[in-house]
């Protein structure tokens, strides 16, 4: 080895995850899909579930996971991820089994599945991706929508009088027997990854474990629907997507 080559390994601080494939993200750019992919690698990486694992991703802009994490993988139809997933851990419960799946899937068209999973303590982690907007079909409203926000469909801002509120499908879930642990994290910071980090890793053991469904919620952006640069967006995520979403633990057993 070169002397040069030798400077380098040792000024090298961090690596691709071993199970991103070396394929070009669809995803816009600053968006938190990415970030939370790579944490999702890392993890099922350092718990030796590479070859264990299940992903059910469905309708959305995680469409396309299978591209980028090499796992084996199921695509649902819209919404339906937790109700495949349901079926795929209990013919193989020695898999570990998770969704991912964003706000328009999680929340509307599939609250329904996720709700009843939820609630028959199936042993999933749901990986829930809330950027509070339909990002993938036009930036239409989404059921996490803020009050006020303007979307595509809401030019002029979300009418609860109109639109309903925000649904905090997250604490909903956390009142559920079923569920053994919901949280609440971010990735716009070195250490609000390393916490989602963190939460992703207790979710997945959870799952092992038999505990019940574990959830969570990464509360994201989505600069391309929100109309702003990547800094703003975080901006504004931290400023008005933070009040409505607290970041932070809403349930877990473990600890309780």
């Amino acid at each position: 080895m070169k002397p040069e080559d030798i400077k380098r390994s040792e000024n090298k601080v961090y690596s691709k995850p071993e199970l991103l494939n070396d394929t070009p993200m669809h995803y816009c750019p600053g968006c938190s899909h990415g970030v939370v992919h790579k944490l999702v690698s890392e993890v099922l990486k350092e718990m030796g579930m590479e070859h264990k694992s299940i992903g059910v991703a469905p309708v959305g802009c995680a469409v396309f996971a299978y591209s980028y994490i090499d796992i084996d993988w199921i695509e649902a139809a819209h919404g339906r991820a937790p109700a495949v997933a349901t079926g795929a851990k209990r013919l193989n419960p020695d898999r570990l089994v998770f969704t991912y799946q964003g706000d328009g899937d999680l929340a509307a068209i599939g609250t329904a599945e996720t709700i009843h999973a939820a609630n028959r303590a199936e042993n999933i982690a749901i990986i829930f991706i809330n950027n509070a907007i339909y990002g993938m079909t036009g930036g239409q409203m989404a059921p996490t929508t803020l009050e006020g926000q303007k979307t595509a469909t809401t030019p002029y801002g979300r009418r609860v009088d109109l639109n309903g509120y925000p649904l905090k499908i997250s604490n909903l879930l956390a009142q559920l027997d079923g569920t053994c642990y919901v949280t609440r994290q971010a990735v716009h910071t070195p250490a609000a990854v390393r916490k989602a980090k963190s939460a992703i890793r207790q979710a997945f053991e959870n799952s092992m474990a038999g505990r019940g469904t574990s959830v969570v919620e990464i509360v994201s952006t989505c600069n391309s629907g929100w109309k702003m640069s990547p800094a703003k967006a975080n901006e504004w995520m931290v400023e008005n997507m933070f009040p409505q979403y607290p970041l932070g633990d809403i349930k877990n057993i473990i600890k309780e």
